[in-house]
């Protein structure tokens, strides 16, 4: 062992003087044969010595071949009779490398010091630089097309960061992106408070890196007990959810007062719709309504994520038509290990029956049931069963549906948002629907549109035939009870 640190060494030494690197690599190669026979005699056993590989495989051996090599391939005469290099230069891989908390070497990630490590071994690395364009920088970090990057950022990351065929360490993503501007407060600029909950604020603002809208919400934190649970939940769940009929995360911005969740701006929710076209929606809007709902939710499901607090207050829609689910902090990941859950879930006129009398033991069925509430009150414009109390709840969903039996058990026989996707309540739709990639509108397909709701004298949506004209505000209401 001393003396490979002392072959390190020496070779550190080597490739850090002024000297030509061939000519250093030779001498070099040339004070370790003189010292390999003495070393072999005096301190290998018979047995070992016996073991040891050929000649050809020695430390001094490769050195002398890769010293050859260097000065045969790798420089080149120019006309004028200098030398240049044949765009190779050399590329030192270090031995017990540090590596950081996300699996990512601090080499890779760029925060190692300069100092010159113990190198293992020497090999060629083509030099070939290519131009980098803000395309290349949106896809390699995920931003946002029409994202304005800071001025000078091209060439700073085009420094920083690794080759693009190959991966990028957490840490220098990270880097990369507060540099941007994600995760500052100044980034964000305040317009209108748009509503306020036990735990958080909700405001509209604009982000300065697009221009566009955000909903930003301010979660305060209390100085002993942190951020509620429900953010923390909400977060690392809305961070792997990416779908069209999902709202997005867009930042989140921590400083010791509050934690300020960036969300994509919709103009309202489903309840807010509702009560614009005064409770009588088109059928065919509530039809399309529906699908989203379906499609987002069998998203969640897929990934055994349970919403639990479906309701058309937490359901957004944007001026496009596109609704998407909001308010992620009751969700809960089923796979994560637990043999109960809470049954103080889901908003009381849209809770099952199990969960009203007790149950704690549920699946996704606890979400189909929210969705048929919802259903029905798309249709007739009031909500099924307005309970009270949860003994009021229960009487009336006693009463329209009659007591339940072991036999007609509702959590058994509920349909899956999966299923229903492809009931034929939605043929009118066509197949293309049902292949739509998970982050496509369902509006991407031809023919698909939202009509005009009956009661309204204008509306933003396009007129269809024989639909009556409709109105619809533009105010936002975020869940902001945390």
């Amino acid at each position: 062992m001393d003396r490979m640190k002392i072959i390190k060494r020496r070779l550190s030494m080597s490739l850090r003087s002024a000297r030509p690197v061939d000519d250093s690599l030779s001498e070099l190669a040339e004070q370790m044969a003189l010292d390999e026979p003495s070393a072999s005699r005096d301190n290998e056993p018979v047995m070992e010595r016996a073991m040891h590989p050929p000649a050809s495989h020695s430390a001094p051996s490769f050195l002398r071949q890769y010293a050859g090599h260097l000065g045969r391939t790798a420089l080149r005469r120019e006309p004028g009779g200098g030398l240049e290099r044949d765009r190779a230069y050399l590329s030192i891989v270090h031995e017990n490398v540090k590596m950081g908390s996300d699996g990512e070497s601090d080499h890779a990630s760029g925060t190692s010091s300069d100092e010159v490590q113990s190198p293992v071994r020497v090999r060629m690395r083509n030099n070939h630089h290519r131009r980098i364009s803000n395309e290349d920088i949106n896809k390699r970090l995920s931003l946002p097309a029409d994202i304005r990057l800071p001025e000078g950022y091209l060439e700073k990351f085009a420094m920083n960061s690794p080759p693009f065929d190959k991966p990028m360490s957490r840490r220098l993503r990270r880097a990369s992106l507060s540099e941007i501007g994600f995760g500052k407060l100044e980034t964000y600029i305040k317009l209108d408070k748009l509503g306020e909950g036990t735990y958080a604020t909700v405001f509209k603002g604009r982000s300065k890196l697009t221009d566009n809208l955000v909903a930003l919400k301010e979660i305060r934190l209390e100085h002993e007990e942190g951020a509620p649970c429900t953010a923390i939940r909400e977060v690392s769940l809305l961070k792997d959810l990416k779908h069209a009929n999902i709202v997005t995360l867009h930042d989140i911005i921590h400083t010791d007062k509050c934690l300020t969740l960036v969300f994509e701006y919709l103009e309202k929710d489903l309840k807010q719709y509702m009560d614009d076209c005064g409770n009588i929606m088109s059928v065919h809007n509530v039809k399309i309504f529906l699908f989203q709902l379906l499609r987002g939710l069998a998203y969640c499901h897929r990934r055994k994520v349970l919403h639990r607090d479906l309701k058309p207050q937490n359901l957004l829609i944007n001026e496009k038509g596109e609704l998407k689910l909001a308010d992620f902090g009751l969700a809960r990941a089923k796979s994560v290990p637990t043999k109960t859950y809470s049954n103080e879930v889901v908003t009381l006129w849209y809770r099952p029956p199990d969960v009203l009398l007790g149950s704690t033991e549920y699946f996704t069925s606890i979400d189909m049931w929210g969705v048929g509430c919802i259903f029905y009150e798309m249709i007739t414009g009031r909500p099924l069963f307005p309970g009270s109390t949860v003994e009021d709840e229960l009487h009336l969903i006693f009463r329209i549906l009659g007591t339940p039996t072991e036999e007609s058990w509702p959590a058994k026989k509920r349909v899956s948002a999966e299923d229903a996707l492809r009931h034929s309540y939605f043929r009118s739709f066509g197949d293309q629907v049902q292949t739509l990639a998970d982050t496509a509108s369902i509006f991407s397909v031809k023919g698909i549109q939202l009509q005009k709701d009956p009661g309204k004298k204008s509306s933003m949506f396009p007129e269809s035939d024989g639909a009556k004209p409709r109105a619809q505000s533009h105010n936002l209401s975020y869940n902001s009870t945390g």
